[in-house]
């Protein structure tokens, strides 16, 4: 049954989140905007186009931002409305009428489990369908600067890669392909001094690379299924998964994809960055939990003591979190270099905070 005090504390919690997101993501970005406020002058265009790729840039980096911080900020919110009850007097006098402290606290943990899920939900559906704009750089918005490249395996059994690329009209130079023994043709490698992605569409010689000036120009024999010769020094490549953005996206792409996508990384038999993936998969799976945990620690720290001042609840609450945060950090260092496996990795915050946040939220004052 939701009473009256339960809408009045669940809206406090409301505003206070409210309150709380604005604060970090505003204080973020403008310590992160006049820190690189030189690299963003670089990119040109005049006064007006840099205001624009201000804007643009920070508009699809506060996604990114949100996830990093969403369980920081319900910890904070759910903090900042407990101890707003407890400056009011408005926790004793239901204590003091036999009320359970976990039933006042009731409407802030109903607030803070909704507002725990909104950092999946941003991970698993609003930051995979902006990685691309995520990872556009501060002084190259049109993308004609050149760029590192990654290779890359694609499932038609050809390796790709290149030296440099130019992400504005999809362009890679010194394009290497490098076809496996179980082809048509056998191992074949082959050089072009350019090759521009072509989207997949409709017609001929879309879905791939348009390659260039290739060296060997003319290919005796019978050739890959995927490959087409047009002219001699001008071959086609059809991919099925590797387009610009695979080369392009650099070696830590994966931590904007979804949990599903990291699932499909794990069962190829590439062997890079697997151990990096699985941590990354297995930290999808316990971060509610981790989120539940740091926001119950929190709590119990601040009712702990009624009789604490407020400052100095909040104070110790913030050095139990950072405790906690650094946990799951060198947890993942060990998961990442194989110190220790991807699922002890990501359990052992959990296995190591569960029982004493249990036992603490257990023992505070009723």
């Amino acid at each position: 049954m939701i009473t009256t005090l339960d809408r009045m504390f669940l809206v406090s919690f409301f505003r206070s989140y409210a309150i709380v997101w604005t604060s970090l993501l505003s204080l973020y970005v403008v310590i992160d905007l006049f820190t690189n406020l030189d690299t963003f002058g670089k990119a040109g265009g005049g006064f007006r186009g840099v205001v624009e790729h201000i804007v643009q840039y920070y508009t699809y980096q506060i996604s990114l931002i949100f996830d990093r911080l969403a369980d920081a900020i319900s910890l904070l919110a759910a903090m900042f409305t407990v101890s707003w009850m407890q400056r009011n007097n408005e926790l004793l006098p239901q204590l003091s009428a036999g009320i359970p402290t976990t039933r006042v606290l009731r409407p802030v943990l109903m607030g803070a489990a909704i507002t725990l899920a909104f950092g999946p939900l941003n991970q698993e559906f609003i930051i995979p369908r902006i990685s691309s704009q995520l990872m556009i750089a501060k002084d190259d918005p049109e993308g004609a600067k050149a760029q590192v490249l990654m290779g890359a395996y694609d499932p038609t059994g050809v390796h790709v890669e290149g030296m440099a690329g130019f992400r504005k009209d999809r362009r890679v130079v010194q394009f290497y392909a490098t076809f496996s023994e179980s082809s048509a043709s056998g191992m074949i490698h082959m050089t072009a001094e350019q090759a521009v992605y072509v989207p997949k569409g409709e017609g001929e010689n879309t879905g791939g690379w348009m390659m260039t000036r290739t060296d060997p120009k003319v290919i005796s024999g019978p050739l890959p299924t995927n490959l087409k010769m047009l002219d001699p020094g001008r071959f086609f490549l059809e991919t099925q998964d590797v387009d610009f953005e695979v080369v392009s996206r650099g070696a830590t792409w994966f931590m904007y994809a979804a949990t599903p996508k990291l699932r499909e990384l794990l069962g190829r038999a590439e062997t890079r960055r697997q151990a990096k993936v699985a941590v990354l998969f297995h930290m999808r799976i316990t971060r509610p939990i981790v989120g539940a945990l740091l926001v119950l620690l929190g709590l119990s720290v601040i009712l702990q003591n009624p009789n604490r001042h407020v400052f100095i609840s909040a104070g110790l609450c913030l050095v139990f979190s950072v405790w906690f945060y650094m946990c799951i950090l060198g947890c993942k260092f060990l998961g990442d270099n194989n110190y220790v496996s991807a699922p002890l990795a990501a359990w052992l915050p959990v296995l190591l905070f569960g029982p004493i946040t249990l036992v603490s939220f257990d023992s505070i004052h009723t």
